[in-house]
Order: structure tokens, then sequence, then C-alpha cells
């Protein structure tokens, strides 16, 4: 059986779905694997790599469309792409399944198509095949770095004959894994950081960080429903949502960073920081938008752009910070997709892990195959959001 890994079709998108070391790890399981040619070279893995360890090269995406039974990639496949798919073949990516307008594509052609951001994450045995925690801890680390970078000041307080420098203040909107990241990272520089997420669990990992946490105060019948839910679920009243509006809104005008994560999947991202609060912000502080490639937390972020404001905050798109790491965020990927991928094939028939013991074990009924898969059996799977 062979797994094929094509090249992205963006000039803002680095990573590749499988490296040199994902490749030896399906090549001891007896798969097959074709790379398409300068796949990996922006994740600075060169052809030469993957040829070493065992896959073949081919020229064309189509080439490699044509030779696989397992497609892999990071995003979403090219509709060129898609067009050379037949009945039985398999599709895994971070296909954005609630945006995507080729599921009908999919199903038309008979391939059955898994979108990994769907991955039930409470789940013990799929820990290891969270795309989104991967590629979101790094994020959260680059993000800090990315506004150290546009920041004109240092970060840690200073103690010269010249005076004193006063450390950095930044805030955290969102505390899942990215937001936990960035706390620490930012706190490893040096900052004094604030965070604030809708879940009240969260307040003990932000404090756990050295953190601060933004207390909204709640009545108990809300904290009991936002705990219970996770937070992510959780509908706030219109008061809180005020009262919440309040507390970011005087941690802002005193920040020099704010970095926000907040997304839902199949959803815009929710707006967290209006243009009022912009302007209440100091000159030279800077945002980091992580959300900017989902419809931005903050008002007025553009994907892949930085925007100075008339009082001179500067606003970072920040659409795909994975890809900025994308030698480390590819293998972490890649590691990601081999976990799932090894859940697809049946038990071999006999000891000897050859290529032709190797066959496809779709079960639609298993927990972890049934969430992720968007398109079987020529049908669109995907719920309504």
């Amino acid at each position: 059986m062979k797994i094929g890994v094509i090249s992205a079709d963006s000039a803002s998108e680095s990573r590749v779905a499988l490296t040199p070391d994902a490749v030896k790890k399906l090549r001891k399981l007896g798969f097959e694997v074709v790379i398409q040619s300068g796949a990996g070279q922006a994740a600075y893995y060169a052809d030469e790599l993957y040829q070493a360890a065992g896959a073949d090269i081919a020229n064309s995406s189509a080439e490699v469309v044509t030779q696989s039974q397992i497609i892999t990639t990071v995003n979403d496949l090219p509709a060129a792409v898609t067009e050379h798919l037949t009945a039985g073949q398999v599709v895994i990516g971070m296909l954005d399944p609630y945006r995507n307008s080729q599921l009908d594509t999919y199903a038309a052609k008979g391939a059955t198509a898994f979108a990994m951001e769907l991955l039930p994450r409470t789940l013990s045995r799929a820990q290891n095949m969270d795309v989104l925690s991967s590629q979101a801890n790094l994020a959260g680390y680059k993000a800090v770095l990315l506004a150290a970078n546009e920041y004109s000041r240092p970060f840690p307080m200073f103690m010269t004959s010249a005076g004193t420098v006063k450390p950095a203040k930044v805030v955290i909107l969102g505390v899942g894994v990215a937001g936990l990241q960035a706390i620490a990272t930012a706190k490893r520089l040096g900052a004094v950081v604030e965070a604030s997420d809708l879940r009240p669990t969260a307040r003990e990992q932000v404090e756990s960080l050295g953190g601060k946490w933004l207390d909204v105060p709640m009545s108990a019948e809300e904290a009991e429903t936002a705990k219970s839910t996770g937070g992510y679920a959780w509908t706030p009243s219109e008061q809180y949502v005020k009262d919440q509006a309040a507390v970011v809104d005087k941690a802002l005008s005193n920040a020099d960073i704010v970095i926000t994560t907040a997304q839902i999947p199949g959803r815009n991202a929710p707006r967290l920081v209006h243009g009022a609060t912009l302007a209440k912000m100091k000159a030279g502080s800077v945002l980091i938008d992580m959300a900017a490639g989902t419809g931005g937390n903050v008002e007025g972020s553009v994907p892949d752009e930085t925007i100075t404001t008339a009082n001179g905050v500067r606003i970072v798109g920040a659409a795909n910070i994975p890809s900025q790491l994308a030698a480390q965020s590819s293998d972490l990927y890649a590691n990601n997709l081999v976990n799932f991928i090894t859940t697809l094939i049946a038990p071999a028939a006999t000891d000897d892990a050859s290529v032709n013991t190797l066959a496809l074990n779709l079960d639609m009924n298993d927990e972890i195959q049934g969430a992720l898969a968007v398109t079987h059996d020529k049908q669109v799977r995907l719920a309504k959001r």
C-alpha cells in the first residue's frame, strides 16, 4: 500500500505532511511512500533525505495521487489535485471542514476524507494524533517571539547605571494550548503576564505558570455551567460579557504586548479587541492576532499583514504561525499523521510486515475514524454547525 505526500499549494505554507523520519516509520509498518519533488524543501527536508528514508520521488502532484491509496496533506488539496482522486482513496489533512468547499467533490469521487481538526481531544488514545495541540504549542511560543521583535523595548527588567528599565506588560487572551505556551514563553523572557479565558478552570493553569488571572465576577450558576462544559460550549450572560469587556479593556489600556489566541472550529473567531479599546492603548504597543486567518480576534487585523493604527498601535495578523517553524511543525504534524494512519490498517495476515499484507480497515463506528471522516461511501458526513 502506498502513501502519497503532495507539496503545499500556498506561498504562506512551508510545512510538509510527512518528514523523512515519518517515512522511515511508515516503511517499517510495510507502507511504500511517494512524495512530490520539492514538497519538503521549505521545511528544510530535501528530496535526497526522503530517498534515503526509502521514499520514491514523483514529479507532480497528479503523479502522487495516481500512485497512492492514502494521500497526506497539510491543508486541503488543491482543486486541480482533487480532480485526480478515484474511488477508495483516502485523504488525510487539516481540511478546514466547516469552510471546505470541496467536500461534495470528495464524496462524488468516492474518496474518504479525514479532517484531523475534528479529533476527539478527550480520548486518551487520541492524544498522540492531536494536530491542533502540536501546532498550537509551537504557535504560542513563536507568537511571543514575533511580539518581542515588533516591540521597541526589551521584555525583562534591566537595572543599569542610567536607570531602571521596567519589564514589559503582556496580556494573553485565550488560555488554550497556544495561550499557555505564550504565557510560559513571555515569563521566560522576563515579562509581567496577565491572562483571561472564558473557562474559570484555566485560572489554576495560568497561575501555575506565573501569570496573573484577569478575574471576571460570575454567579455561582454561571461558574458551574462554564466548568461543566469546559468553557468552550458555554454561552455567557450579557452581563458577564460586559464585565469581561471592562476588565479586558482596562488591562489592554496598560499593556505593552497583547496576544490573542481564541478560535472556534467551524466558526469565525470571536472578536475580543474592539476599536474603542485599541484607541486607548499606548503608542508602540503590539497586538499579535493568532486568529487573523479565521476572521480575527482584533478589529482591523489583516491576515499576514502588520497594521499601524492612528495612535501608533501595531496589529500583526499572524494567520499561520506554525509555518514559520516549518521544520519542527512538520515533524510533530507528521508524527500525528503516522499515529492516525496506524488505526486505518488491518492486522497483517502474516508475521512478515510486507506491503502486500497491508489492507485498509475503515470503520466509521470507531470513535476516532468516525469523528474525523467528513466524507465516506460517497456521502458528506460532516454535521452542520
